[in-house]
């Protein structure tokens, strides 16, 4: 598959995206209203606020991540255009990978760009903000490839967000601890460089795995 035809449908699934406004928000504002609820669950003092940031924002952008990933294939399924897309001779690993790539930058990248306002209502310290945006950098696309192979593998099963979200939350687990464990220590003033090299290579194996895996999953899924 040739560029030519690649970024025509990257741009076709962004163009989607922004026409379905109210799906667009909706992971968004899910990040807002739990960070915005948790001071006042557990009280607005600075200190506690402080501990608990990073593993409130994670949790919050997985949750919002796992939020949009039924949808990822679903409507193309329903209407057909799924099918068409496999049976036209290109390849399906790219199609994915176009798909993933237009869904990281509608639902990743805002999180990205929102977190250092998070942090600083979380009251994180300023040292944490820019490994907590690395993180996320690294965290998230990885997040939206390995979820893309659960969205596959459910995408004819009705109402499949149950088995989707059981399928993808033991594969986020080490993420959230990576990600949770190099913030913590570039604020404790420790060594963060390992956790992030983690996060890299992970991103890097799923980045170079998961398309392939999410290919297998659609044939599986439509035959």
């Amino acid at each position: 598959m040739s560029g030519r035809v690649l970024m025509p449908l990257l741009r076709r699934d962004l163009l989607l995206a922004f026409r379905r406004r109210a799906e667009l928000i909706q992971p968004l504002v899910f990040l807002l209203v739990v960070i915005s609820l948790f001071p006042l669950g557990v009280g607005p003092g600075p200190q506690l606020l402080a501990q608990i940031a990073v593993g409130v924002i994670w949790i919050a952008a997985l949750l919002a991540t796992v939020l949009t990933l039924e949808n990822l294939f679903r409507s193309d399924f329903e209407d057909g255009s799924l099918e068409q897309l496999v049976l036209s001779g290109q390849p399906l690993v790219k199609i994915a990978l176009a798909k993933v790539g237009a869904h990281w930058l509608v639902t990743g990248l805002p999180i990205v760009l929102l977190a250092p306002l998070l942090a600083l209502w979380m009251n994180l310290s300023t040292t944490g903000i820019p490994v907590l945006i690395v993180s996320l950098l690294l965290g998230t696309p990885t997040l939206a490839l390995l979820g893309a192979i659960a969205s596959a593998l459910t995408v004819s099963v009705r109402r499949g967000g149950q088995l989707l979200s059981l399928l993808v939350f033991p594969l986020y687990v080490p993420i959230l601890i990576l990600a949770s464990s190099a913030v913590g220590a570039a604020v404790d003033g420790l060594p963060y460089e390992g956790q992030l090299g983690l996060l890299g290579a992970g991103f890097i194996l799923a980045l170079t795995l998961a398309p392939w895996a999410i290919a297998a999953a659609l044939k599986l899924s439509l035959e």
